[in-house]
Formats: C-alpha cells, structure tokens, sequence
C-alpha cells in the first residue's frame, strides 16, 4: 500500500491548536492515550479481484475549520484501518481502489460536526472500470468542556459512532452495488456427518441345562 501526501494548508490550523493543546496538558494534566483501532472481528469483505489499494490523499472539501487531526485517531486513520482489515484480495485479476474522499471534524459553535465520504472502484485487468460503491455517514456530537483530554475524549467519541456507522453503511453498499464481485460467504452450519450405524446382535439366551436327580 502507498502512502500519500496530503493538502498541507488545511491542517495547519489544527496543527498549531494540537500544539497548544499539547503545552496546557503538559502543564495541567497527563495526556489519556488511546489504543490503535482494529475492526478485523467484523466479517471480511472478499473481493474476486487481484490486488486493493487505499487512497486517502484525496480532500476535495478541505476545510482550514478541520479539527480530525486533534482526534487520538483521525477519522482517515479509522477508515484507513477499516479498509486495511476488512477489504481481502482472493482472486487471479482485476484491482479494487479504497478511496477517501472527505474525512473530517468541524467545530461549529457548541458542537462538534463529522462525515466521511468513502467509495471502492473495481477495474479490470486492463484498466476499465467495472464496479463502483459509495458510502457516506456523518455525525453531531455537543461538548462542554476545552480542556485538552476532554477535547480528545469527546472527538474519539465522535470518530468511534461515526466508524460504527461507517463499518454498516460501507459493508452493505459493497454487498448492494459489488456483490458479483463477492465470494461466497456461507453463515449456514455444514451438516453434521451421517453416522454408520451396524445392528446390534441379539444377546445370546443362557441354555438351561438339566440337572438329573442323584
């Protein structure tokens, strides 16, 4: 997978305020770290193509008002994660492209604001177009508090409904609009295995035996 670069100019604002939040934890507060995310226990997503790879440069709607890289996980780190364990190569031709098209937080007076705009291109061996799935989600979330751990909790918050939203819209778009493109993926239990059966033999009868008077 290749990583990209991203537009600076958006996330200068974010990182100066990253900055600042960082240096009030240090005087007032630890900072909570978060564990990575991991969305491999969800079913996995076979496609019937080569290879897959995922974009995340893309930032058509770039906002200097973007706040995602303050999250102790962004959301393009979330979607990244969920591509990466969820999207599973199993055929012989064919590539699938996990695309980011918008992944970011805006704080809008007492309340923060998230969406994510994904989508999962198929082309052909040689390089037509041959299937497309589109999902989108976004969030609302109010906060109260701007202390720097409070800030983080509340974005992770917001990251973690979002991806959940995220995980159930992008799965059933991908089975809705790419499902020739799916494995097959039995849930039902295999039969259990007809046991041979031999019949049992009859228990042989004691013989009575005579016993002559004396």
């Amino acid at each position: 997978m290749t990583a990209f670069s991203r537009p600076a100019w958006p996330l200068l604002t974010a990182a100066l305020i990253s900055l600042s939040l960082a240096g009030c934890a240090a005087k007032d507060e630890p900072m909570v770290m978060y564990p990575r995310v991991n969305y491999d226990y969800l079913t996995k997503l076979e496609l019937n193509v080569a290879s897959i790879d995922i974009d995340d440069s893309k930032q058509p709607n770039a906002d200097n008002r973007d706040i995602s890289l303050l999250a102790p996980i962004t959301p393009t780190m979330a979607l990244r994660q969920m591509a990466k364990d969820r999207l599973v190569p199993t055929g012989a031709t064919g590539h699938a492209a996990f695309v980011v098209d918008s992944a970011k937080i805006l704080r809008v007076r007492d309340h923060y604001e998230g969406s994510m705009t994904v989508h999962l291109e198929i082309t052909n061996a040689d390089g037509t177009s041959s299937g497309y799935a589109g999902a989108s989600v976004s969030r609302s979330n109010s906060f109260e508090k701007d202390s720097p751990n409070a800030v983080r909790a509340d974005l992770n918050t917001l990251v973690t409904q979002m991806m959940s939203d995220m995980n159930a819209e992008f799965e059933f778009q991908v089975r809705r609009s790419l499902h020739s493109y799916l494995q097959s993926q039995s849930k039902t239990a295999p039969q259990p295995s007809a046991v041979s059966a031999e019949p049992l033999s009859k228990p042989a009868v004691p013989q009575l035996v005579p016993v002559s008077p004396e």
